[in-house]
Parts: C-alpha cells; sequence; structure tokens
C-alpha cells in the first residue's frame, strides 16, 4: 500500500468510526456492547425505558459464569418436569393462565431436547462462555471494581446420590474440557461450614467469580460509558422504520436517525423484532430473590442447591436468594408461593439463619429464553443495519461482555475466529 493510499484508508476508517450507533436496552449487554463500541470509536446512544441498573442487572444472581454451558432442555430433566410442576418445593413452575401462549415455545423446547441437539448447544455455549472472564477482564481496565468482585469461585452442591443431570453435566463439562473439582462432604464442609450437611457431593468451579453487587458494576460501566462522551436517553422506543435503510426509532413524542441499532433489551426486546418481521421464539423465565441481611459472612462464595434449582450468594444487601424457574410471561404478578419457596429452601440449606427470621427485597424478574437455549448475536434477517444480542436466559450478567465483544467486531466488520452461524436469528426461519 502506497504512503497516499494508507493515508486514504485512515481517513476512510476514521469517517466509518463517526457512525452513529443506536442501543435498545441498558443493561448488562446493552452497556458492555456500547463500552467495546466505543473502544472502536462508534458515537453510541442508549436507550432504556428505566434507569440502569434497575431490571434482571440489579436483581440476578451474580455469578460469573464461564463453565455452565448446558441447557435446560434435557431429555433427563425433560421426564422430571412432572414432579417437579407437582412439588410446592420444586425449581419449576408454570402459570397456568400463561400455558395456551406457551404451547408452541414448548414445542420446539421439546423438539431442541434430543442428544445431538444437547451437545449442540453445549458446544456453542461453551464457545462464548470461555471467552467471557477475558472479555469482562478488558472492560473492566482502568475501573475500580475490587471491592465488588471475588474471585472465591462457585460450588455446586446436590442431595441425592445418584442425580443423573449432575453425573450428565460432570461428564459433559469433561468432555468440552472445563475445569471442575468434585467435592466429597468433608470438602464441601471444609469450604463453607455454614452449609448443613444434607449434602452427598458436589463440583467446585475455582475459577469462576461474583459480584458483591451487580448494580453497582453495572453503573460504573455506565458511568465510564458516559465519561467517554456516551449518551443515555430515558425513553420508552415504541416503534422502529427506516429511512433509506437507517433505523429510526420513535418514543411517544420523538423520533430519531441512527444509522445502525442493536436490540439488547432482554425478554421485552420481541415486541421490536416482531416489528421486523422477524418471528423469534423469545419468552421469559421468571427469577426469583430475596435477601436475609446481616448474614452475608455465613458464606465465602455462592453455593448452588442442585435438586432444588436454587442459590445463595453473599452480597453487600446481604445473604442474596435466587433461583426457581418459572414460565409466566411478562404480565403476571409475583407468585408468593415461589417466593416462600426461596426463604424455605434457604433456611433448609444454610446453618445460621433463624428459623424466625425475616426477609428483604421481594423481587420478580425476567430471563429472555429461547427454545434451543442459545441466544440470538449477530444481524437481523432483513436489516442489514440491525443486529440483536438477546435471550441469554439465565447466562446474561455472564455473556455480557463477550457478546458485546462480538457484536462490537461484526459492526467495525472485524473478524472474531468464532463460528457465530449458530446465535444467528435466522435459524428461527
Amino acid at each position: 500500500m502506497s504512503p497516499d493510499s494508507h493515508i486514504l484508508f485512515l481517513i476512510d476508517c476514521m469517517m466509518q468510526r463517526k457512525e452513529r450507533i443506536a442501543i435498545i436496552g441498558a443493561g448488562i449487554q446493552g452497556i458492555c456492547t456500547a463500552l467495546f463500541l466505543q473502544k472502536k470509536g462508534f458515537n453510541v446512544t442508549l436507550f432504556d425505558r428505566d434507569e440502569p441498573g434497575n431490571a434482571a442487572s440489579y436483581g440476578n444472581a451474580g455469578h460469573f459464569s464461564p463453565y455452565a454451558s448446558l441447557q435446560l432442555n434435557r431429555t433427563d430433566i425433560l421426564s422430571d418436569v412432572p414432579n417437579m410442576l407437582l412439588s410446592s418445593r420444586g425449581p419449576l413452575a408454570l402459570k397456568w393462565n400463561y400455558i395456551p401462549k406457551m404451547i408452541p415455545w414448548f414445542t420446539r423446547f421439546i423438539l431442541n431436547s434430543t442428544k445431538t441437539k444437547m451437545m449442540h448447544t453445549a458446544k456453542y455455549m461453551h464457545q462464548i462462555l470461555n471467552l467471557s472472564i477475558d472479555s469482562f477482564d478488558e472492560l473492566f481496565e482502568g475501573i475500580d471494581l475490587n471491592d465488588l468482585i471475588v474471585k472465591n469461585g462457585i460450588i455446586y452442591v446436590w442431595e441425592k446420590k445418584s442425580l443423573k443431570s449432575r453425573n450428565l453435566e460432570i461428564n459433559i463439562r469433561k468432555e468440552l474440557g472445563i475445569d471442575q473439582q468434585i467435592l466429597t462432604p468433608k470438602e464441601i464442609h471444609d469450604l463453607e461450614p455454614n452449609i448443613k450437611p444434607f449434602y452427598h457431593g458436589g463440583v467446585f468451579y475455582k475459577y469462576a467469580r461474583h459480584a458483591r453487587n451487580p448494580k453497582k458494576i453495572l453503573i460504573r460501566l455506565f458511568q465510564n460509558f458516559l465519561s467517554k462522551g456516551g449518551k443515555f436517553l430515558k425513553l420508552n422506543i415504541q416503534d422502529l422504520d427506516f429511512d433509506e435503510k437507517k433505523p429510526v426509532l420513535r418514543s411517544e413524542t420523538q423520533r430519531f436517525l441512527f444509522d445502525k441499532l442493536i436490540i439488547a433489551c432482554g425478554a421485552f426486546s420481541k415486541r421490536l423484532t416482531d416489528q421486523l418481521y422477524e418471528k423469534i421464539p423469545l419468552d421469559t423465565e421468571r427469577g426469583y430473590h430475596v435477601h436475609f441481611k446481616k448474614y452475608e459472612s455465613l458464606l465465602s462464595r455462592p453455593v448452588v442447591w442442585s435438586d432444588r434449582g436454587f442459590g445463595v450468594t453473599p452480597m453487600e444487601q446481604g445473604l442474596r436468594v435466587v433461583g426457581t424457574v418459572e414460565f409466566g410471561g411478562l404480565k403476571n404478578p409475583l407468585s408468593k408461593s415461589r417466593i416462600r419457596n426461596l426463604i424455605l429452601n434457604a433456611k433448609d440449606m444454610i446453618k445460621g439463619i433463624p428459623q424466625n427470621e425475616d426477609h428483604d427485597d421481594e423481587w420478580l424478574g425476567f430471563r429472555p429464553t429461547l427454545p434451543d437455549f442459545l441466544p440470538v448475536i449477530g444481524p437481523s434477517k432483513n436489516y442489514e443495519n440491525v443486529y440483536y444480542s438477546f435471550g441469554h436466559h439465565h447466562l446474561g450478567w455472564t455473556l455480557g461482555a463477550i457478546s458485546g465483544k462480538i457484536i462490537s467486531k461484526m459492526i467495525a466488520n472485524e473478524k472474531t475466529n468464532l463460528d457465530l452461524e449458530p446465535y444467528r436469528s435466522i435459524r428461527f426461519s
């Protein structure tokens, strides 16, 4: 390349970087994507109907879980679904008024439950999960988060000696090369002596991390975004249109024109993708949490009780008890029975929480979920200037940074050295 050609190339690149990018959704997906785009010189505006950090990015378990490559739709779990639904203490619940709406989704869910489909999902979840921690570390450079991120690992325990799903998960993760340490009851006790001795065994993912306050981490990332010239508009974007292929965003009172658009608003993304004539089968897993204040010192790291499908994380707000999978859509009210389930399970699990101890902060959030349990990351099928980043189910927090990095490289026309075809929305066509 001649010197003159090189200069022209650099000028062209600089012009391209002046493209105006809109992101709908100021949760972990949207903010991480915005920061990676800023690193590449793009002009980014975030839109959200709420303040950053008030939705799922606030109420999640706070786990950085690079090992969690296996999905829910597996034959070993499907056979247990009836018992789960019938058990008042089980990990799965269904709002019966939502059943008619869920039938098409559950049909796809079952069709994706074969061994071949399971291994496909595990392979491509592992591909991005394996890069998740490094991607966060890249974003965290220059941001003081030492008080908010704990690198003590995460423990899973199980009660039943012959828990089939646990054996399956261990074997598949071993096949994928995931680092895991099988724990004896004594080793569990040595790591977490305040867990009651109900367990038969466990697994330790020592390289995993957890957040002491997910909202504070998100806010610091958001402040970093603003400090670099990013813009945030608290608006409910209701309609999408196009002007010569450029996306037009409309709220109740305002209209905005951008060069490119990223839809990253979690379980609420479907309303917008429907407007783009893509029938993506996005639904929601409803997840819950409560806090037990003053008891965070009882645990050194998150502990997940596999049999009952819930976990406890030590945080600034106290012990955050999270879990359950409830299918019920976005409009049904919070279920008091699910809250009660979390409270009883936590008291069954942890020594030091009095049986009469009250709890705080009953919270319901929405995990955006697709029937094949792979997220949608990539371009719209129908519109060349629109990109998607949603459907990360219970791994939205873990996958925020890597998803944002992938989208930023796509927009910048850079290679990723990853096979990205399995994450594209066109797979549902």
